[in-house]
């Protein structure tokens, strides 16, 4: 008989437009049925509650994401599955996460920049180009792709149902579920 792992941290990392959310989401829908204790922490809505002091700058990002994984971890060590959708472009930001929660699953939401300004309803990546919005991830700033992510979806030639499937495969062959 396989013991179920407990706490953990999905931390899906991509571009904004490139899926994240909507798969994070999905993936939410599907295990809050399954799981006993299980959180989302969208970027969005992180930023309207948690950090909406901070800007875009790399410095403000850093503590956008320091107070993330402080609420992650204390939600992963008491057995909570954590799904967080964050842009977190900088690798050694990620890394920071993954050293400070409990059982790290690196989920990377790949999708082609064209892909993502294609998808903007917002017009964002637009106004970046235009040097309205600055340091904006992918345009006038870096997106560090991971090397070695735990999962990497890739969301302009899967379907949003695929991507959570190849996510929920994984939390099943790991023992998470």
């Amino acid at each position: 008989m396989t013991v179920e792992k407990k706490g953990f941290v999905l931390w899906f990392s991509g571009l904004s437009w490139a899926g994240k959310s909507t798969v994070s989401e999905g993936v939410f829908e599907l295990l809050k049925e399954k799981l006993e204790k299980l959180e989302l922490l969208d970027g969005d809505i992180v930023r309207s509650w948690l950090t909406k002091d901070l800007g875009f700058s790399r410095e403000d990002r850093q503590k956008n994401l320091e107070r993330v994984t402080f609420v992650a971890k204390m939600l992963s060590r008491n057995d909570v599955g954590v799904i967080s959708a964050f842009i977190s472009p900088y690798k050694q930001d990620r890394h920071f996460v993954k050293n400070n929660v409990t059982n790290f699953i690196e989920v990377y939401v790949n999708a082609p920049l064209e892909t993502c300004e294609s998808r903007d309803v917002k017009w964002l990546y637009a106004k970046a180009r235009t040097g309205e919005i600055k340091n904006f991830t992918g345009v006038s700033d870096p997106y560090e792709a991971p090397e070695n992510a735990d999962i990497e979806l890739n969301t302009d030639k899967e379907t949003p149902e695929e991507s959570i499937e190849k996510v929920i495969s994984y939390l099943k062959k790991e023992g998470f579920m």
